[in-house]
């Protein structure tokens, strides 16, 4: 028996990784925008959508016959939850595949930051290798060792992140009023904090959270201002938590030291986005990255054998499926 599937990205992403569709599933490959999609939705036992991307229109399911929407990482974004309830659609993503990954991520791009690793590329590339040197000597740069990292999040890329910056002998902080893994605390021996006492006194401050209407601009001008001097802010959660404009004006004179930015309000930014017209120091204070901090290889591969496999399981062996979110 095969069953038909729908899946809104290419085929070559999953071959790439080793991760190609079971030979039980008969998959169709097709972009959001294709003409077919809607009749190809209606016909199709499971959809496989990407967790990036624009959001699709609630009435591309109408009539469908779905019995899953499989998101092939953890982000729900894209989905209208009100409409596939109600046509009683299940929908299931892959909770923790990327985790380690994006700890990776965040470590990686704190410690450039913290030591000015991509500034001192463009400077020397810029023939300033002789002046930049004795200003990071006199500056007096260094590393993460020591540092109070904050983190606003703690589930369980929270945690991960957490893990990841204890290894290198930080000190934790988090701000979360309901964690999901309260256990990590203990573990991590990180302290609870109100935002702002966290904002005050983090040497790092890392974002791990859900856009909602309450996470909106959460960290936005006056947030951004009470931050300690010299701090870094890593905004790998959801573009839209950080407000772009207010984080554009606190690394240009503010007490900033550097940010990560992986995600954005709008994707892809487009070219007025305000962070892109930083220049001078405020410039080479920021490291942009495109939507990739908990995208490699081996989490691709998991990420993907996981997915088909819960297809499979409910296309195929009409089971119920596993990591069902609604």
């Amino acid at each position: 028996m095969t069953a038909e599937v729908l899946c809104l990205r290419p085929e070559a992403d999953f071959t790439r990784v080793g991760s190609p569709a079971p030979a039980s599933l008969n998959v169709s490959y097709r972009g959001p925008q294709d003409a077919d999609v809607p009749d190809l939705i209606r016909s199709a036992r499971a959809l496989v959508i990407p967790a990036v991307g624009p959001k699709l229109p609630p009435d591309l399911f109408e009539g469908a016959g779905l019995g899953l929407v499989q998101v092939t990482g953890a982000g729900l974004d894209r989905l209208d939850r009100p409409a596939l309830e109600r046509l009683g659609i299940p929908v299931a993503n892959v909770p923790g595949g990327s985790n380690a990954a994006l700890a990776e991520y965040v470590v990686t791009t704190a410690a450039m930051l913290a030591r000015r690793f991509g500034w001192a590329d463009a400077e020397i590339r810029a023939g300033n290798y002789a002046a930049f040197r004795q200003r990071m000597l006199a500056d007096n740069v260094g590393g993460l060792d020591g540092l109070l990292v904050g983190i606003v999040g703690l589930g369980a890329i929270g945690a991960a992140v957490g893990e990841a910056f204890a290894r290198m002998g930080c000190r934790l902080c988090y701000y979360d009023p309901a964690p999901a893994r309260p256990e990590a605390a203990g573990r991590l021996g990180a302290e609870a904090m109100s935002l702002a006492d966290l904002l005050a006194r983090a040497d790092v401050v890392t974002l791990h959270l859900p856009l909602l209407p309450s996470t909106e601009n959460l960290i936005g001008a006056a947030e951004l201002a009470s931050m300690k001097p010299g701090a870094l802010l890593i905004q790998a959660s959801r573009g839209g938590i950080v407000d772009e404009s207010a984080l554009a004006d606190a690394l240009r004179t503010g007490p900033l030291g550097g940010a990560a930015v992986d995600v954005y309000a709008t994707e892809p930014p487009g070219a007025d986005n305000p962070l892109f017209a930083l220049d001078g120091d405020a410039a080479r204070k920021v490291l942009f990255t495109p939507h990739i901090a908990g995208v490699t290889r081996q989490s691709a591969a998991y990420l993907f054998r996981t997915a088909w496999e819960n297809v499979e399981r409910v296309a195929v062996r009409n089971e119920p499926p596993l990591h069902r979110v609604y």
